[in-house]
């Protein structure tokens, strides 16, 4: 029996991605190369790690065709790491840039993330194949994996993998984890003389694999535009029921990207940006006390009811929560064969107490009994506590009645205090892509058939201009070197592409700055809607808020 598609999803299989004008002359074309490069930071250790990869030059395609004969190569794609709306058109593009160079170019697909790249699981991308996916959300046509990509070992499988399947190039379609060992992968087969190109693409809805060169990364336009349309039927509901604060967790556990795009395109009452958190070293009980006075000041109105953002990464950007979780991690690693023997969980909690320094233990008996134990349980492969997991808006909704029970008895507050908490998260990674993602999708992954048709090797795909119509959109590559940095990592120094937080300098931080105060205290919620497919390029093609005000 043939499964059965939407409406929606037949339109959408129509629909044909917009390219910039350098690429519709087909993937093999001329590249323009600029200066050679350095590092965001670090450079000397970064150029001792990486020698063979580091200060390539920056890649610009011209649109000029080369007159070169069309080359024969296979290529092997990867999908790393969480979903986000556009992966398959990212597949979809790359498919058309290779065979646009010469029909008899080939495509592998790795099941299951880099763990098929080194298993040898793996299927060939057909037209008939990679036609049923065209602009669909989700990333199943192969699957997704978060095998790191580190270790020799790996990376001698996969050369065993490649040969068998004559491939010449890998394209790892991830975030900055995955591009970072996509770095990794290039430089040892630089090294060893092996002739593997690996190419990467931005990748993640959480926004934060973004710089001068990566203007946003797939599937954040998306995935904000899904949540826009929630948190905009929430406060429609707010207003109309009148008797609700709505408490809405949002994806983004190292950056708050998506709260602020959010909070710019529905104007809530209040959303938090843990960077601002961070950089004016607020306390949990500040951020509480925030919060009620805006409770206090709208129910003066007559107004018992508003809408709260909340990155879910909140907690790790509380300097004394972060100082708390740090000791937290040690002392359950310190203390696991204990813990083990005990069986309820008031006797793990009063050991854990114990073995905490007297501020820290403070602040964990003063958060919620269930935090408490989510704290204690929840543990990630490492050991350290699974911040995404933690239910920050159930944290800061039971904090919020206690400070305005403290409020009503000293005569400060008289209003109703009733909530409802959300979380928005997996709900919008895998959602039909909206126009911008769809032809920005295309657009990287035909740019990195051009990539591979020039010769590359740990570069990134990058498009850009891309609050201009797609005509006007310029592409090429940016060496993956560039973008990185030295952190430390479980107690090792690692090389990895930095993170991009939300610059409290932005224009975007800035507006939302300016505005918020009169959000706080008036009612000027936006309703987005659901994402518009059809219809004008101002309704259907516009991209996010972000870009906008950072290249108005």
């Amino acid at each position: 029996m043939s499964m059965k598609i939407s409406t929606l999803q037949k339109n959408r299989l129509a629909y044909t991605p917009k390219l910039p004008p350098a690429l519709l002359a087909g993937a093999g074309i001329k590249s323009r190369h600029g200066k050679k490069t350095g590092s965001v930071g670090d450079a000397k250790k970064i150029g001792d790690l990486f020698p063979n990869l580091f200060g390539q030059p920056m890649i610009e395609f011209t649109g000029e065709p080369t007159g070169k004969k069309p080359a024969i190569f296979n290529v092997g794609v990867i999908l790393s790491g969480g979903q986000a709306p556009g992966g398959h058109n990212v597949i979809a593009g790359l498919f058309d840039g290779i065979k646009s160079i010469n029909p008899a170019n080939r495509l592998y697909g790795f099941k299951g993330g880099p763990g098929g790249l080194v298993d040898s699981k793996f299927i060939e991308i057909t037209s008939q194949l990679i036609d049923e996916y065209r602009n669909t959300g989700g990333f199943d046509v192969i699957g997704s994996g978060r095998t790191k990509l580190e270790k020799v070992e790996q990376f001698e499988k996969a050369h065993i993998t490649c040969s068998k399947l004559c491939i010449s190039a890998i394209v790892i379609i991830g975030g900055d984890d995955s591009n970072t060992n996509a770095c990794l992968l290039a430089e040892y087969y630089k090294k060893k003389n092996i002739p593997i190109q690996v190419i990467g693409c931005p990748k993640t809805i959480d926004g934060d694999l973004k710089n001068e060169f990566i203007e946003t990364s797939f599937g954040f336009d998306t995935a904000c535009k899904v949540y826009c349309e929630l948190i905009g039927n929430i406060a429609r509901d707010a207003n109309s029921a009148r008797k609700y604060w709505h408490f809405i967790r949002l994806m983004g556990r190292s950056a708050s990207h998506i709260t602020l795009e959010c909070a710019l395109q529905t104007q809530p009452n209040i959303a938090i940006i843990g960077e601002e958190v961070a950089e004016k070293k607020q306390t949990l009980l500040q951020i509480v006390d925030q919060i009620a006075n805006v409770v206090a000041k709208r129910a003066e109105q007559g107004n018992n009811f508003g809408v709260v953002l909340v990155p879910e990464g909140l907690i790790e950007f509380i300097p004394d929560a972060n100082k708390l979780i740090r000791e937290l991690n040690d002392v359950m690693a310190k203390e696991e064969h204990s813990l083990g023997f005990l069986e309820s969980d008031h006797d793990k909690l009063k050991l854990i107490r114990s073995k905490l320094g007297k501020e820290s233990e403070k602040a964990y008996s003063s958060l919620p009994l269930q935090i408490q134990l989510q704290l204690a349980k929840d543990r990630d492969p490492h050991g350290n506590v699974q911040v995404s997991l933690i239910e920050t808006e159930k944290l800061l909704v039971e904090l919020v009645q206690k400070k305005l029970k403290h409020m009503k008895e000293r005569g400060e507050y008289t209003g109703k205090f009733s909530m409802q908490t959300h979380f928005f998260g997996y709900e919008g990674r895998c959602a039909p892509p909206s126009n911008f993602d769809a032809d920005y999708c295309y657009s990287l992954g035909f740019t990195a058939a051009a990539l591979v048709n020039s010769g590359c090797t740990g570069y990134m795909a990058s498009v850009r201009n891309l609050v201009k119509n797609a005509a006007e959109w310029y592409c090429g590559g940016v060496p993956l070197t560039t973008m990185m940095n030295i952190e430390r990592r479980h107690g090792e120094e690692k090389p990895v592409i930095r993170k991009a937080l939300v610059d409290l300098d932005s224009k975007p931080f800035k507006c939302f700055d300016e505005m918020r105060s009169e959000w706080a205290e008036g009612t000027l919620y936006v309703y987005p809607g659901p994402i518009q497919y059809f219809g004008p390029p101002d309704v259907c093609d516009r991209a996010t808020e972000t870009l906008y005000l950072e290249h108005s």
